[in-house]
């Protein structure tokens, strides 16, 4: 595993992640970092204070013309069961985020050094949240980074049951309206699978995002 210096703006090719698909660890959390990350099919992850630079072969994705709607989130939908927004809240997602409990995790990777990074991204204009409401509370959402046609999730939360599927649903829809054709999920989920998330080859996720983010 390479170790990356917060000087060296560059990542070693996506092939040379181990089996895992760690592929470096070091650097900075600097916005052209990031942004050459994510082109990249790249994506951070910490360990305590170190940060780990991931891309997995294979890659969970969403076409979002497969996205699978159930009948109860239908249901959910027809009737309007949450208010949608978009962008409303992203310090309040990202902390909901950091905040939520995931069966099988010790901890979270959001720490204060993402939530920095990622707010700057936010206020850059990369860095997009989806958020869902009930009474006028904030019932769940999700955060990640736009980049040409291309939309990288980084996590969601829900404080109310469906609010976070309601919010993906919602998002992704918006998304395949404004012309966005992949949804890069990251790593397997079952939560997101339900939705109609699926495995392709890392090649030929990065075929896509060359043809999809503008060099």
């Amino acid at each position: 595993m390479l170790w990356l210096l917060d000087d060296e703006l560059w990542f070693p090719p996506v092939e040379e992640a181990m089996e895992d698909g760690l592929l470096a660890a070091g650097g900075d959390l600097g916005t052209d970092r990031l942004l050459l990350a994510y082109r990249s099919g790249i994506f951070p992850w910490y360990d305590e204070d170190i940060p780990l630079w991931w891309c997995p072969d294979p890659r969970f994705v969403l076409l979002p013309d497969e996205l699978y709607i159930s009948k109860s989130m239908k249901q959910l939908l027809k009737r309007d069961a949450f208010e949608f927004t978009v962008n409303k809240a992203f310090a309040e997602v990202i902390e909901n985020c950091r905040r939520a409990s995931r069966p099988g995790q010790d901890g979270t990777w959001i720490n204060d050094d993402i939530i920095d990074a990622y707010t700057r991204l936010h206020q850059l204009g990369y860095a997009w949240s989806a958020e869902t409401w009930h009474d006028g509370k904030l019932a769940g959402g999700l955060y990640g980074i736009r980049m040409g046609k291309v939309f990288f999730g980084e996590s969601m939360f829900s404080a109310v049951s469906n609010a976070s599927k309601y919010a993906f649903i919602k998002w992704v829809s918006q998304l395949q309206q404004e012309g966005t054709e992949l949804i890069d999920c990251q790593v397997f989920t079952e939560h997101l699978e339900s939705l109609g998330a699926r495995m392709i080859p890392r090649a030929e996720f990065i075929a896509l995002l060359k043809r999809l983010i503008p060099s």
